[in-house]
């Protein structure tokens, strides 16, 4: 979930006075940092905001701990992607598709937003606020995949934002990922390139993280932007750095 524009260099000392920061190894729920806030609603409570990806994950967990690289262009990959065969590999749009930065054995972390707002999903973290709701309850749900060239992989365009809401009135995707665990609940921040642990974000976010990969097909994040997305998501994004100083993180429950 990006946000933010200051960069700080990696040998500076840990920003103080934040809440919870994010990525974190899912794996691990020890956190020293005292800030407490409610956890969101269910998603089905909630209005999504905002759908977008990163490459590489942002997250570690069990089934993506294939650490790839520090910087905006690091972070880490589904543990298999060393195992595709050389169709899945293929890249049937020869690094012309329309959806940017990613290709054929690439990892995504997708980022569904949702907010307490009463506003409609669209570009940007801005989509999450209003002039008349500037403090919102933010929640993501999210899910790491494994890009390969195979039609019978998952068509992410199922689970895009089509216009829908549900019987309570709230903006739904037309559905989110199943069958890859149950995903790990833990108060956090907002992330991308931007942050590092001498750069905070001072936003709240509870976070729901599914712990093992699921493999997507190339072609049906090309059609995701090439048919156009209310989010107007044309690329996948970089990643914020793992973070691991416990004064940063939040206990687990």
């Amino acid at each position: 979930m990006e946000h933010g524009m200051a960069l700080a260099s990696a040998d500076a000392p840990l920003c103080e006075g934040f809440g919870p920061q994010t990525p974190r190894d899912i794996t691990n729920p020890e956190g020293l940092n005292p800030v407490m806030f409610a956890l969101a609603p269910e998603p089905a409570q909630m209005n999504l905001c905002n759908i977008h990806t990163h490459t590489n994950a942002e997250h570690k967990g069990p089934g993506f701990s294939v650490f790839v690289g520090d910087g905006v262009n690091g972070g880490y990959a589904c543990n298999d992607a060393a195992n595709l065969t050389q169709e899945e590999l293929r890249d049937p749009y020869e690094g012309e598709g329309a959806f940017g930065q990613v290709s054929p054995g690439d990892t995504i972390e997708v980022h569904w937003v949702y907010s307490s707002c009463d506003i409609a999903p669209g570009e940007g973290l801005g989509s999450c606020l209003s002039d008349t709701c500037t403090d919102p309850v933010l929640r993501v749900e999210a899910q790491t995949f494994l890009v390969v060239n195979d039609p019978e992989a998952l068509d992410f365009t199922t689970f895009d934002y089509a216009g829908a809401t549900n019987e309570a009135g709230y903006h739904q995707p037309m559905m989110l990922p199943a069958g890859t665990g149950e995903p790990v609940l833990f108060r956090g921040s907002t992330t991308g390139p931007s942050y590092t642990q001498s750069t905070c974000s001072p936003l709240e976010v509870t976070w729901s993280v599914r712990p093992q990969c699921a493999r997507v097909d190339i072609s049906s994040l090309h059609r995701w932007a090439e048919e156009g997305n209310v989010f107007n998501e044309t690329e996948s994004h970089g990643v914020r750095q793992l973070v691991t100083a416990p004064e940063l993180l939040s206990p687990i429950e």
